[in-house]
């Protein structure tokens, strides 16, 4: 049986993962029921999976924030004690981040031997590029968007399917958290 894979993004309407200037972490639209809800999403084992800048930038943000900071929620906690593979042929063992291990190799051939092999299933939050290359080799069964009500046009960062190919896009799941946040849970398949 292969492990479910779901690429877990957060997006501003515009479709930019992150922004410059004075926006905060989850552009300052976050609430109790957000937050909940993502707890509630790691409750249950999983194995994350990340890319390199994506890993660094979460080691990054960690070890500069102060542990009343928004970087520092629980779910963010729960996830970083989850078994977690990152897929890097820079970087290198020790991690500073319990349970992680660095895989080198094709990102397609890594992601495709986890799905077969792993007994939970798996989950990545953020890693664009990488998640991108696993949507086009059909290794995404979900694609989690969390959408803030933000148009970041001048200060967007990231754009998140740029580059991508073509999608159709089956929606599974959605809800509205605090009033005003989009979940959308889609399956993708190449159009």
């Amino acid at each position: 049986m292969t492990a479910t894979y779901t690429w877990d993004v957060f997006s501003s309407l515009d479709g930019f993962g992150s922004a410059s200037a004075n926006w905060s972490g989850y552009w300052g639209k976050q609430g109790p029921e957000l937050l909940d809800h993502r707890l509630d999403l790691y409750a249950e084992e999983r194995r994350m999976v990340f890319g390199a800048t994506t890993f660094r930038e979460f080691v990054e943000m960690l070890a500069s924030s102060a542990e009343d900071s928004d970087v520092r929620d629980a779910w963010v906690t729960r996830m970083r004690n989850m078994p977690t593979t990152v897929v890097s042929s820079t970087l290198r063992e020790p991690l500073d981040w319990p349970n992680a291990t660095v895989v080198s190799g094709d990102a397609v051939d890594v992601v495709g031997q986890l799905k077969e092999e792993s007994d939970v299933p798996l989950r990545s939050h953020g890693s664009l590029s990488l998640n991108r290359a696993l949507m086009a080799a059909g290794l995404v069964d979900r694609v989690q968007v969390t959408l803030f009500p933000v148009i970041t046009g001048q200060t967007g960062q990231s754009p998140i399917f740029k580059g991508a190919k073509d999608f159709d896009l089956e929606l599974v799941e959605h809800r509205t958290l605090d009033g005003h946040i989009q979940e959308l849970i889609y399956r993708p398949t190449l159009h």
